[in-house]
């Protein structure tokens, strides 16, 4: 069972923003989507999170064998979470409520289930001392962090009930600072490893794509130019491609494993 895009094309407008992707995010797997601005990263996270079917061109998204196209947006929501890059919210709740919120698409969730659900993303999310604060009295990262602390507990929630879950998240780190962008791609690893939750980030770091992604997927102008380990992504020919920039890449001074990519 995985999360599979086939020979997907998409078009909005008289644009064509995919061509031909085919891609495949299986169960307690990390994939980095990377790419300029316009390559159609964002694109691709939301066909993926059923909010472009009408735009669709060719091919297919299946959810663990069922057309994405098919399913009704509750029945997405108990088998995936998505944080999109500008997520809203207006109302005068308290953060503790707001992380919560992410039980909703499970009613029959007890509410000691919910608690500690709610509990353990406000720990990884470095929330737990604002967890009564007035979610709209926080700074734009503090917001950042609840809204990821939010889809944390509805992928708990889906691994509770379906044993397995998946995380759509376009630049979950664009807001935060280092420390906290540490935290939370510590927590998405451990969240892989025990929860086999399967997480695909759009990314514009390069170095934390290379550190934290077991697969990344480059794109340029709708099309994947690279796909497949770090190693084999990640290399100056393929990034000139897609950012129209030198690179250099290195092996990390501290751990001959990672990369080290520079400008």
């Amino acid at each position: 069972m995985a999360f599979e895009i086939h020979q997907l094309s998409l078009s909005r407008g008289h644009r064509r923003v995919l061509k031909n992707v085919t891609m495949a995010l299986e169960p307690g797997e990390h994939v980095g989507v990377l790419g300029a601005n316009g390559a159609g990263k964002s694109s691709l996270l939301a066909a993926m999170a059923g909010e472009l079917n009408e735009s669709v061109t060719g091919g297919e998204i299946r959810l663990e064998s069922s057309n994405i196209s098919q399913l009704s947006a509750h029945e997405q929501a108990t088998r995936r979470a998505v944080l999109p890059q500008q997520p809203s919210l207006s109302f005068e709740l308290s953060v503790r409520e707001v992380v919560q919120m992410g039980a909703y698409p499970f009613l029959q969730a007890a509410s000691d289930e919910v608690q500690a659900w709610s509990r353990q993303a406000l720990l990884q999310t470095d929330l737990v001392a604002h967890e009564q604060s007035p979610y709209t009295a926080l700074s734009g990262g503090e917001q950042q962090r609840v809204q990821l602390a939010r889809v944390l507990v509805q992928c708990l929630a889906i691994s509770h009930y379906q044993g397995q879950a998946y995380l759509l998240l376009d630049e979950p780190l664009s807001s935060l600072d280092p420390k906290h962008q540490f935290q939370f791609m510590q927590a998405l690893a451990q969240l892989g490893q025990t929860q086999r939750m399967g997480v695909m980030l759009v990314l514009h770091d390069l170095n934390m794509a290379a550190q934290y992604c077991h697969r990344l997927v480059l794109l340029s102008k709708g099309e994947i130019i690279a796909q497949g380990a770090p190693r084999d992504v990640l290399t100056p020919v393929a990034l000139k491609r897609a950012f129209d920039l030198d690179f250099t890449v290195v092996p990390h001074p501290l751990d001959d494993k990672r990369l080290l990519i520079l400008t």
